[in-house]
């Protein structure tokens, strides 16, 4: 029993390339999805990192325990840029209970325990591969070859986030007629997790649509 992305499993995936700014001539970068997944609920959280260093993994986890909350236990694999950063962590969290402000006294007390998968054994990560698997067929039908800007990455991202944070978990009730279903996102805002429908666009010539038409 946890609240959710108590106990949580991070993965890198990619790399993606993004343009620094819309239109054509620009130069695209590449950048990397950071995916952490709740061992307890199975949901998702999606987020993007500028580069494979363990300051771009850091400012990427302080935006995830800045909207999930406080981790008890990150697992991920034996990856150098996660060795590094779990360093850097220790030396963050040591230094904010020495200097008792920047930090609380009972994060720093219940800081997060960081747990390496042995090495070569991608198998131990079976959840969080999982959801690699997911999120990159939805990448992969949706941008392609494209090479898309921040804003639509961004929003991209969370709207697969959505989608596989609708995935049923169990049954509400016991009524066999009852076809509503548990999710994680049940577990994150109390209800299921819906988008706003969306007009189709089948029948609209894909050179007449714009970025965001086609996105969606």
């Amino acid at each position: 029993m946890a609240r959710p992305f108590q106990y949580a499993g991070v993965v890198y995936v990619g790399p993606v390339y993004l343009r620094t700014t819309a239109g054509r001539g620009h130069k695209a970068v590449k950048a990397f999805l950071v995916i952490f997944v709740c061992l307890s609920t199975k949901a998702v959280h999606l987020d993007v990192a500028s580069s494979y260093s363990s300051e771009a993994f850091i400012a990427a986890f302080r935006r995830f325990i800045s909207r999930r909350g406080m981790c008890s236990e990150l697992y991920s694999d034996c990856g150098i840029n996660f060795i590094s950063a779990d360093a850097e962590l220790r030396r963050l969290f040591t230094a904010g209970s020495q200097e008792g402000q920047l930090i609380a006294e009972e994060m720093a007390n219940n800081r997060t325990q960081w747990r390496f998968n042995p090495s070569a054994a991608p198998h131990f990560g079976g959840l969080w591969e999982a959801v690699v698997k997911s999120a990159k067929h939805y990448l992969r039908r949706v941008i392609g070859n494209a090479t898309l800007i921040f804003e639509e990455i961004i929003t991209l991202l969370t709207q697969i986030e959505a989608c596989l944070n609708f995935t049923p978990l169990s049954p509400l009730t016991d009524n066999p007629e009852d076809l509503a279903a548990l999710t994680p996102g049940h577990l994150l805002i109390g209800t299921a997790l819906t988008a706003v429908p969306e007009p189709s666009l089948q029948n609209v010539p894909a050179n007449r649509l714009s970025c965001w038409q086609l996105l969606q």
